[in-house]
């Protein structure tokens, strides 16, 4: 995925900066995770991103312009990631930044994007960013996690939560705001654990678990972390019995963790393969058209990159510019069709249906929409 111009220096992409003045193309930095806890997203990502390069490109392009994506590897240090972004800014080499990756990288960016070109993150993240400049696709705790924990209620009467996420930013607000909802319902988180990303052992938190007598789990790990833990749940007898509800989970995760480790799992999201729309049945077959059937799994996180670019050419266009100052006047009262059915813009946040879903075998079967755009 290498663009003319550029080279691979061990982890770091190069540009080649006389390439600079042969430039007439509008090129983007697409930051995702090519190895880590998180690298397991990488392929699906990548491909769902090409093929919002191919759709633009098909056409008349960006603003009469062909569109590129410049990879960076978004599983490195927040500060590495950063400064290879403030690199190719400097040297004129990338227009755009978007991508999946987490939120401390999300943080480190966008210190760097501020005012000086749009950066639109496709993830689902914490909420409250207000970086000028920078677009948000992903969900939020409020319409996503909190809506979903009052469904597993209503459905399954689960109201006594452990929460067991990763130790960062997103995990830990999510964790909290999740906090905040349980004590106000009366029923208080009963523990919170945060380990580090690349914890494969969580036999001492699931002994937790067990000892709190909690009825469900908030699973708030990432990808590898998520499946290690998704085994050793299942092989302590606890899948059936406590049933774990994630922002998270997509369908890579249920393919490496195994149809034996995914009983009782459910996920909330704005996508699934799944989901029996029009718009999301019509982008999978465009997908699979596109690569074919072994192409990489497709979920929610992959087709959060495609929702993103979707975003960044929707602005532009109606912008008639790369200017944030113009591209923020354009997001005003901006609704659009996208694979998540009609989206729209509040502020720099855009807003989704979002959907429950429980894992059988190595799918999803959606069970209900639990927040409207």
């Amino acid at each position: 995925m290498i663009e003319p111009g550029w080279w691979r220096d061990g982890d770091a992409v190069m540009f080649d900066e006389s390439a600079r003045i042969r430039r007439d193309t509008i090129d983007v930095a697409l930051v995702v995770p090519f190895s880590g806890s998180a690298g397991i997203y990488g392929p699906s990502c990548e491909a769902c991103a090409e093929l919002a390069i191919a759709d633009i490109n098909a056409g008349p392009g960006l603003l009469g312009r062909q569109v590129r994506l410049i990879p960076v590897d978004g599983s490195r240090a927040p500060t590495v990631v950063a400064a290879e972004i403030a690199a190719l800014i400097d040297l004129g080499a990338v227009d755009a930044v978007t991508g999946w990756h987490i939120s401390p990288v999300r943080k480190a960016i966008a210190e760097i994007t501020a005012g000086r070109v749009p950066y639109v993150y496709g993830p689902l993240y914490e909420g409250g960013e207000r970086t000028p400049g920078l677009f948000l696709t992903g969900e939020t705790p409020s319409r996503q996690l909190l809506p979903a924990m009052n469904w597993m209620k209503s459905e399954y009467g689960i109201d006594r939560w452990v929460v067991i996420g990763n130790d960062y930013v997103w995990p830990r607000e999510t964790g909290s705001t999740a906090r905040v909802h349980a004590r106000a319902s009366g029923q208080p988180l009963l523990a919170e654990m945060y380990f580090p990303l690349g914890t494969d052992d969580f036999g001492a938190a699931i002994r937790q678990i067990e000892q709190t007598e909690a009825t469900g789990v908030l699973l708030l790990l990432v990808g590898g972390d998520g499946v290690a833990f998704n085994r050793q749940f299942a092989a302590a007898g606890l899948g059936r019995a406590v049933p774990r509800l994630s922002p998270h989970v997509e369908e890579n995760m249920l393919l490496a963790s195994g149809p034996e480790s995914n009983e009782g799992l459910f996920a909330a999201a704005g996508y699934f393969e799944a989901l029996n729309t029009t718009a999301s049945m019509d982008f999978a077959r465009h997908y699979y058209g596109h690569f074919g059937a072994a192409a990489p799994a497709l979920n929610s996180i992959g087709e959060s990159c495609y929702e993103a670019l979707t975003l960044f050419v929707t602005l532009v266009s109606r912008a008639g510019s790369l200017g944030i100052e113009s591209m923020t006047m354009a997001a005003t009262d901006l609704r659009y069709s996208s694979p998540r059915g009609e989206v729209r813009m509040h502020g720099n946040q855009m807003s989704q249906d979002i959907y429950i879903a429980e894992a059988l075998g190595l799918d999803f079967e959606v069970r209900e929409r639990i927040s409207a755009a």
